[in-house]
């Protein structure tokens, strides 16, 4: 018998994994924030995946964090504001052997938690799978991408990669987690924070083409000092192509904003900026985009940190 999967964060990605292992028969359990919820959740069917317009929903077990049950394996889906209190929540559920595969945007959250709960294999994951949810428990698979994933202090490979390829997860065991986390951010600090300063899809950012290229030069040199090389080669030739693959897409930031909700913004831009200050590199366009949206984030009443 697999070793259950314990998925915390019903959000898009945690409901898209936690979907697509129940429909492998991979043992599955989704963390719920409180009793509340897990009654809501009840009084349904389960989750639906909804992929290629076509509909599936599969009976998931629901639990809240204070369930007896021991944690062996647990997918960390929240946001990563959220996630240490999250994990505050289960620290005396996890095993001695415990592993969280932590799946938050930006840097910083991941040795947060990492630090958190030292006996536990931190396992850090970089998506590029798009999907939303259509109102609770229901989630459209938008758009196939590719996880990779990695642990900076282990790089043996966990046995339980065989559970993401029997549930159609396209995954890559990568050596150089960190350079796939630090490009991701810099894409991110690119194109998020534009889309929601002048309200448009990704693709309108290409009437911002002037824009998009200096901030690319100065977050490659950010890359440069901060001794990710490889993340900043054709940083500006990848960001052009985000643009225009995505570019009927609006940003995960555009969304938050648009729907009221905290943004990620201290673990993109803000740790762009702390790490350009630590290194005493001053980089003028980024630190004005981050003095923009942190006044634009308050001018609307959502938290700026």
């Amino acid at each position: 018998m697999s070793t259950t999967w314990h998925i915390l964060g019903a959000g898009s990605l945690g409901t898209l994994w936690a979907t697509r292992l129940a429909r492998a028969g991979v043992p599955v359990r989704l963390i719920l924030r409180d009793h509340a919820r897990l009654a809501s959740y009840q009084a349904g069917n389960g989750l639906t995946l909804v992929e290629h317009g076509i509909e599936h929903t599969y009976p998931v077990i629901g639990e809240t964090p204070d369930s007896p049950e021991p944690i062996q394996r647990l997918l960390v889906a929240c946001k990563a504001y959220d996630a240490q209190s999250a994990i505050a929540q289960l620290q005396q559920r996890l095993a001695a052997d415990a592993e969280l595969i932590l799946l938050q945007n930006g840097l910083g959250s991941q040795d947060a938690v990492a630090a958190q709960v030292p006996q536990a294999r931190s396992i850090v994951a970089s998506s590029t799978e798009g999907a939303f949810r259509e109102g609770d428990w229901r989630v459209v698979f938008a758009g196939h991408g590719y996880t990779w994933l990695g642990d900076t202090g282990q790089p043996t490979p966990p046995l339980w990669l065989d559970d993401l390829h029997a549930a159609g997860i396209p995954h890559e065991w990568s050596s150089e987690i960190l350079t796939r986390l630090w490009r991701k951010l810099a894409l991110n600090c690119a194109i998020n924070p534009l889309t929601v300063l002048y309200q448009c899809r990704n693709g309108g950012l290409q009437d911002h083409q002037c824009e998009v290229a200096t901030l690319c030069a100065e977050l490659a040199e950010l890359l440069e000092c901060c001794g990710q090389p490889a993340a900043a080669q054709a940083l500006h030739s990848e960001v052009q192509r985000v643009i225009q693959a995505t570019a009927s897409n609006y940003s995960s930031m555009y969304q938050d904003v648009a729907n009221a909700r905290r943004t990620e913004i201290s673990y993109l831009l803000g740790y762009a900026c702390q790490a350009a200050a630590r290194h005493q590199l001053v980089l003028p366009h980024l630190q004005q985009l981050q003095a923009r949206l942190v006044g634009y984030l308050r001018e609307r009443g959502l938290a700026s940190d």
